[in-house]
């Protein structure tokens, strides 16, 4: 098999299409979208629960699933012959997150001033006072549709559409390590520092990735995300005792 070569093989909506010679991504659409997004986490929990030794990692995405597995021990068309036999097993339900145990992990975030220097123009462009957006913005229960970008960087899903920012014509060089900001119609939070284009809320005294740590990333895919507003006093003693 050859890295990027693409085989015809569907099911169920899916396409199989070589990565390496080690990965296959699966396909089940081009958009962003939180049922799908949920397909391609449900689809990620039953392979895991049924993961043979040669399986090496799973890693999803808005809309697909990259699959690595050790080519040392099965052929890459064994391996997409078990797929499609086990995406032939997933049932369609309304809520495919709805049997899978999910974490629920609270971010706390200081909103507006050096933290969020983008909340007051962001929502005067909404319409909305500052003290609103944040009200908002830490209602809603998100879902870590992907890690990517940077290390340990969630893509949040679940963002109320009409907090919808287009992100800045000149994205900032610098970029706060724990910055909460809305990038279009999605949320996400900056784990180091760096540049950025997404507008800036807020931010979290947490730190979202260590190397040193057994799990480096302190969000995953599927994990469900809850944002607490705190003040600055708060974040200052939740920074120290970090």
């Amino acid at each position: 098999m050859k890295p990027g070569a693409q085989s015809a093989a569907t099911n169920a909506a899916i396409e199989f299409e070589a990565l390496a010679d080690d990965a296959w991504l699966l396909r089940l659409g081009e958009v962003i979208d939180d049922a799908l997004n949920a397909r391609i986490h449900a689809l990620a929990a039953r392979l895991r629960a049924q993961a043979p030794t040669w399986l090496r990692d799973l890693v999803p995405a808005y809309a697909s699933l990259a699959v690595f597995f050790d080519s040392r021990a099965i052929d890459a068309d064994a391996v997409r012959d078990w797929l499609q036999a086990r995406c032939a097993q997933t049932p369609e339900v309304v809520d495919p997150l709805a049997s899978i145990e999910a974490r629920t992990v609270e971010i706390p975030v200081a909103y507006g001033g050096e933290f969020g220097p983008d909340l007051a123009s962001g929502a005067a462009e909404l319409g909305l006072s500052p003290a609103a957006l944040i009200q908002r913005h830490s209602d809603a229960v998100y879902t870590v549709a992907m890690i990517g970008f940077a290390p340990g960087f969630p893509y949040l899903s679940g963002l109320d559409p009409e907090l919808t920012l287009p992100r800045l014509a000149t994205p900032r060089t610098q970029v706060a390590a724990g910055s909460v900001a809305i990038g279009g119609a999605q949320t996400g939070i900056y784990p180091r520092p760096g540049p950025g284009g997404w507008r800036l809320l807020g931010r979290t005294p947490l730190t979202l990735f260590d190397p040193s740590r057994a799990q480096p990333s302190l969000l995953l895919p599927g994990d469900r995300v809850r944002l607490l507003a705190i003040d600055p006093a708060q974040f200052a003693r939740l920074q120290a005792g970090a």
